[in-house]
């Protein structure tokens, strides 16, 4: 068991399994991308422990408060972790976050974003230190995101040679 996964397990949390897409759905992308040392992570939403995306749906700042914001944040960070995993094999290869771009799906007038996105970021710390898991971010309001999702996140990375 590696020393992330070890982290994970003390603080109660589980990785989710392969989103499920749906069979109308077409995804025509990469999930999670290596070249070389550098790894880019798609967009992932919250997953729910059984791989489904986490309820609740809709706009941060009414439909959601920005606590249920920050654990959806959260969730995605948890999401993100199990493609990279998938991807890489073993989430202690991972040297360096560098860069994460949030997108929160904000009700007008909501300006918080930032605070949302620190689910992801706080958890990302937690299990890498600030070493590793210091990183460079945006977090911005969007009017819809897909599937009425409250949070999407896409990252970038690098490998220990």
């Amino acid at each position: 068991m590696s020393d992330i996964e070890r982290r994970l397990q003390a603080l109660g949390l589980v990785l989710p399994p392969p989103f499920p897409v749906p069979a109308h759905l077409s995804l025509p992308f990469d999930v999670v991308q290596v070249d070389g040392l550098r790894v880019l992570a798609s967009g992932h939403g919250p997953q729910a422990a059984d791989g489904s995306l986490a309820e609740p749906f809709g706009k941060v700042g009414a439909d959601l408060t920005l606590e249920q914001g920050y654990h959806a944040a959260r969730l995605v960070a948890l999401s993100m972790l199990a493609s990279i995993q998938r991807a890489i094999g073993d989430l202690d290869r991972v040297r360096r976050w560098h860069r994460v771009f949030g997108m929160v799906n904000s009700a007008p007038g909501f300006a918080q974003q930032p605070g949302v996105i620190n689910g992801f970021s706080d958890l990302i710390l937690e299990l890498y230190g600030p070493e590793r898991g210091a990183h460079t971010r945006s977090a911005v309001g969007m009017a819809e995101l897909p599937f009425h999702m409250p949070v999407e996140i896409e990252a970038e990375l690098s490998l220990h040679p």
